[in-house]
């Protein structure tokens, strides 16, 4: 690590509140912070106590004055073929107007919205109009199915769900409202009112008293004003469900001052975007990256943001680059995925336009490969690729090259150092020692985490503490649940993954989520779900299925129709997200003699590397069924 970044990391850590307080300055206060941090209740964290702000006062109002005809908001849609601008002006009315609405349909300071919507405009509007008035917004990612939505309501038990008729992909139609309508059926706690976006693309039914038209009511409450709330630093701004080791998916609670002050002054220290110029997160909403990256983070930073709803390669590939040249971005943000899905078209796609506005790019979402990063390097041309990871958990980088501060040199690979606020560790997986340069460890921050990270899971601390910070015998030391390496430079390396957790294009998913979605098919008895390499996307999940009944598998069509039957059920309960790239059935999971299954050596076999350690190996022939079915 350099000098420069080197003393600026350190000072983030020895003097937290000093370094702390310096950042806040990026952002209005209504009342300012009366404490920096308290810490009296480790690991727990509150950062700015006694100070009032708001999101969109700081992502909208505040830049009324200075930026009020600048374009604040581009949304293209490649599938509808739309595109509307939005200055600072324009989305201030239109933020005001769905604030409003929501405020006629009841929803008070500290109620939860939940959004369920396709990469439109009016899915922002709904985030700050959320934060506007006090609301907690909850933003379930539109490709969750029926059951997964439920589970959410259930648990964030919110008093609106905005959502629409569809979305759109590659062409395609994905129609929404039938699956609100199951999820509120399926739900304990449903909500009283359902505002409808209608696209015209499906046809959708109403139910009456609960679902209201958007469209009716947006002309009632154009121009409307509504104020900001004055939240406290310390109160809730959103949470976002993630998914985890056990089935039911955590709900991760973000704070609003420290929020805000973190993501201010990324835009400053890592993306080094100035106010005024335009980035571009290829992302959704549903995820971390687009509530961070598409609407709050550039928005308070006084940017042009991109909302783009679209594929990669339609109506070719050199889609996002003739965006990148016709709003001139100087920054974007996407993931490795769509990387590999680039590099396998012509290569021309990438040198048809002018990119030479965009400085950098950055990808996150899941380990960047050599290749890959090398590849998309050389045939931009001039764009530094930035290779950073973070998590739903905290909300922003956890490392990255950080060229606000100093413009260092990157390594293909790596996601750099750490970034400032963050004190990692490496720990040997049995010793719970600290590793040297170049040894595998878990990757851990010392708490208390910096501003912008989860203040708990929502409605469960007891969870928050049992998660993240029992890794480490003795120490309440945060896990961020990934293997890593650290060189002799400083520079760091993501390996994968130490729990049950896997990473699907960026997409978090709990194996046992998937695992107990394919339990609801009536002939399974028992199954294990791993995730595997992928060259495009990473990891895929890979089920293996123990059958009550093995007549259906007596023949390779009938092999094939159960699989296919066993998909569509992980279709139906979580979505086509999840599902699995192939089914294989086998008459016995290997198992040690304690029953634990063991996963990690079905996993190894998949992706052709040793199996390991087998000396607790229940049954040796439950190893081989699985070997014999992969090779089938």
């Amino acid at each position: 690590m350099t000098s420069t970044v080197a003393a600026f990391h350190k000072r983030s850590i020895e003097d937290k509140e000093g370094f702390w307080a310096e950042q806040a300055q990026h952002i209005e206060w209504f009342a300012p912070p009366e404490k920096i941090l308290d810490f009296s209740n480790p690991p727990f964290a509150r950062w700015y106590v006694g100070g009032k702000t708001n999101l969109c006062h700081n992502a909208v109002d505040r830049h009324l004055a200075t930026r009020g005809d600048q374009k604040a908001l581009v949304y293209i849609s490649t599938e509808t073929k739309q595109e509307r601008i939005y200055s600072y002006k324009e989305l201030h009315q239109e933020v005001q107007a769905m604030a409003a609405i929501l405020k006629s349909l009841g929803v008070k300071r500290g109620d939860r919205v939940l959004v369920y919507m396709p990469m439109i405009a009016e899915a922002i509007f709904a985030m700050l109009a959320c934060a506007r008035i006090g609301a907690i917004h909850s933003v379930v990612f539109g490709g969750f199915a029926a059951p997964s939505l439920a589970a959410r309501i259930d648990d964030a038990t919110p008093v609106v769900m905005i959502s629409a008729d569809a979305g759109m992909r590659n062409g395609k139609e994905v129609p929404y409202k039938h699956l609100v309508d199951e999820a509120c059926r399926l739900a304990q706690k449903p909500p009283a009112k359902v505002l409808l976006i209608n696209r015209g693309l499906a046809a959708m039914s109403r139910v009456d008293g609960r679902d209201v038209d958007y469209t009716e009511l947006r002309k009632q409450h154009l121009g409307a004003s509504v104020p900001c709330e004055q939240m406290l630093a310390t109160d809730p701004s959103y949470i976002l469900y993630t998914s985890g080791t056990t089935g039911k998916p955590k709900g991760v609670q973000r704070d609003t001052g420290g929020y805000a002050v973190a993501l201010a002054a990324s835009m400053k220290h890592i993306f080094d975007c100035k106010p005024g110029e335009v980035f571009f997160c290829t992302s959704d909403i549903g995820w971390v990256v687009g509530h961070s990256y598409i609407v709050y983070g550039p928005l308070i930073n006084g940017s042009t943001t991109i909302v783009y709803e679209g594929m990669p390669t339609v109506p070719d590939p050199a889609v996002w680059w003739s965006i990148v040249e016709r709003f001139q971005a100087s920054t974007m943000f996407s993931s490795p995925t769509a990387a590999r899905v680039l590099k396998k078209q012509d290569p021309k796609y990438m040198t048809q336009h002018n990119t030479s506005c965009l400085r950098r790019l950055f990808l996150a979402g899941e380990p960047l490969d050599e290749p890959t990063a090398k590849w998309i390097s050389d045939a931009l041309g001039g764009a530094r690729i930035i290779d950073n990871y973070w998590q739903t958990e905290t909300g922003w980088p956890i490392m990255s090259a950080q060229h606000g501060v100093e413009d260092t040199p990157t390594k293909f690979g790596s996601p750099s150092f750490a970034v400032y606020g963050y004190d990692l560790r490496l720990y040997h997986e049995s010793t719970f020692e600290e590793v040297g340069a170049d040894e595998k460890g878990m990757l851990c921050a010392v708490p208390p985490l910096p501003p912008g990270c989860l203040q708990t899971v929502w409605g469960d601390d007891e969870r928050f503490l049992k998660t993240y910070f029992t890794a480490i015998p003795g120490k309440k030391i945060y896990s961020t649940f990934d293997y890593a390496t650290r060189d002799q430079d400083g520079y760091y390396f993501i390996l994968g993954r130490t729990d049950d957790v896997i990473n699907v294009a960026g997409h978090r998913l709990g194996t046992r989520e998937i695992e107990e979605a394919i339990q609801v098919h009536t002939n399974v008895a028992e199954v294990a779900v791993v995730g595997v390499a992928d060259a495009l996307k990473g990891q895929v999940p890979l089920a293996f299925c123990v059958l009550k009944n093995l007549d259906p598998i007596k023949s390779a069509e009938g092999r094939m129709a159960e699989e296919k039957a066993i998909m569509a059920t992980v279709d139906k309960e979580l979505g086509a997200i999840a599902r699995p790239s192939r089914v294989h059935f086998v008459t016995m999971l290997p198992k040690t003699r304690s029953g634990k299954l063991l996963r990690r050596s079905m996993q190894a076999l998949a992706e052709g590397r040793d199996s390991g350690d087998l000396t607790t190996l229940e049954d040796p022939t439950a190893l081989e069924q699985i070997k014999s079915a992969l090779k089938s």
